[in-house]
């Protein structure tokens, strides 16, 4: 009931802060089952694309409990282009905390949460086949399941045509 009710509270939190983020050209986030990040459950994320002259970042996003034990996360990306039959695959670090101690992001209460550039140190991409792409992830950590990881999620945004570099 503890978590329930702040959960609730950060949801209403995020949201009322997100209206200061751009928004997003996809945006979705998976629920951990029993805050408990097993390798085999791979959340997957399908996403149109239409416009292949665009540049795009890409975002991992985390929330997780201030009980989480490590300071990052390691991630398998697995990237499926229109008209592809196989998945290529990066492994990917995320950190979630600074050297010293304190969690990075956005926390309220016991509960913290990690938007982290994925593409290329960060940099935009070029999405450069028409059609519907998949992303898959999973976590690639020595502990399984993973504990105290309640959702996870990919944010893309779409650069302005005047951002495009």
């Amino acid at each position: 009931m503890f978590r329930t009710i702040w959960g609730i509270v950060f949801f209403c939190v995020a949201s009322g802060m997100a209206g200061c983020l751009p928004s997003p050209y996809y945006q979705k986030e998976h629920t951990i089952p029993k805050n408990a990040w097993d390798n085999t459950f791979r959340p997957s994320f399908k996403f149109d694309v239409t416009d292949t002259n665009a540049r795009y970042n890409l975002f991992f996003l985390i929330r997780h409990t201030e009980a989480y034990p490590y300071s990052n996360i390691w991630v398998w990306i697995y990237t499926k282009a229109p008209g592809d039959s196989v998945f290529q695959k990066a492994r990917i670090e995320i950190p979630l905390a600074e050297p010293g101690g304190k969690w990075m992001g956005r926390g309220m209460g016991a509960i913290w949460e990690q938007r982290m550039p994925i593409s290329n140190d960060g940099d935009t991409i070029m999405l450069r086949k028409k059609g519907t792409w998949e992303i898959r992830l999973e976590q690639n950590m020595r502990v399984n399941p993973l504990p105290e990881i309640m959702q996870v999620g990919l944010r893309i945004e779409k650069k302005p045509l005047a951002d495009n570099r």
